[in-house]
This record gives C-alpha cells, structure tokens and sequence, in this order.
C-alpha cells in the first residue's frame, strides 16, 4: 500500500520494499522498535531516534510525534483517499474519530467541558499542571465530545488517553 505523507508542504510517498520501505523512490533501511504503547525507538543510517506519538486525528488523517523531542505533525493518505478526493467525495475520506492524550504527566486542574458538547479547533479542553505550570490543551478539531477519560483532580500520564471527540 503506497501512502503519502506531508510534513511542512514537503510530500513524500512511501512504499514498503524488501529492505523496509521506499521513500520518494530511495531506498530507507531502518530498524524500528515499540518501547511501551505510543513510544517507538528507530535506527536509521546510524543515528538513533526516540518518538512518541502525542496526538492523531483519524477523520482529518494527521499524526503528530515528537521525534528527539521536536514536534512534527504529519497527514497521510492513501491512494484510495486521493481517489475519493478527485472523484468529490473527499467527505467519505474524513470519517473517523479524534482523541487528545497528555503531552506529559501532570494533574488535572479543571476539565471545560462534558460529554455531548460542541467544541472547536482551539477551544481549551482541560487545564493541566505540570512542572508546577499550568497547561492549557485545546481542541485539535471542532467536534462532539464523545468520552471523557478522566475526571477533575486526576493525575495523568504522558500519553493518557484524555478525550475522545
């Protein structure tokens, strides 16, 4: 299966390949290890990397990582969401579902909203302390709140799944 992957307006396709994969027609050998749920460790050409996937939005097809500890949100498509697209049903690509999970450990101060609200693309969702910090996570995408994972005064994990829209 070929997807096409856009970091930064730069596309590349990546096609798997005997070795590990095709990338924009070069051949990638890697070694690619799951550490722990939604943290990978990967080897490529020597240099080591530490990723941890922060957030993904299946409706609008993106992935946002932290790769050594710089954040790069990717979209990724298929050939079969291109086709939609060019046919006009690009809608069909969208369907799916949303979550937010926690950047990092912390409590959470204050959830903003509940199960069955409207919430939009930046709207704050909850306040989490951290570091002795007060965090503010929004809403990657407009939505309907789904599920609540967790509750006011909680503490969280990084990666913990904390809403599902």
């Amino acid at each position: 299966m070929v997807l096409y992957i856009t970091i930064d307006n730069l596309e590349f396709e990546c096609v798997p390949h005997a070795e590990g994969f095709l990338l924009s027609g070069k051949p990638m050998g890697l070694d690619l290890i799951q550490v722990q749920p939604l943290q990978y460790h990967l080897i490529h050409a020597g240099t080591s990397y530490s990723i941890y996937v922060e957030q993904m939005n299946t409706a609008e097809k993106w992935i946002q990582l932290r790769i050594n500890g710089l954040r790069v949100k990717a979209h990724i498509e298929t050939e079969t969401d291109r086709l939609l697209k060019t046919m006009g049903f690009s809608d069909l690509a969208k369907k799916g579902s949303a979550e937010l999970r926690a950047p990092m450990p912390g409590l959470l101060l204050n959830v903003l909203v509940s199960e069955g609200d409207t919430v939009k693309k930046g709207d704050v969702i909850f306040i989490l302390e951290a570091m002795k910090m007060e965090n503010a996570l929004k809403a990657m995408q407009d939505g309907i709140v789904k599920e609540i994972c967790v509750k006011k005064g909680q503490t969280v994990e990084k990666n913990q799944l904390l809403i599902k829209w």
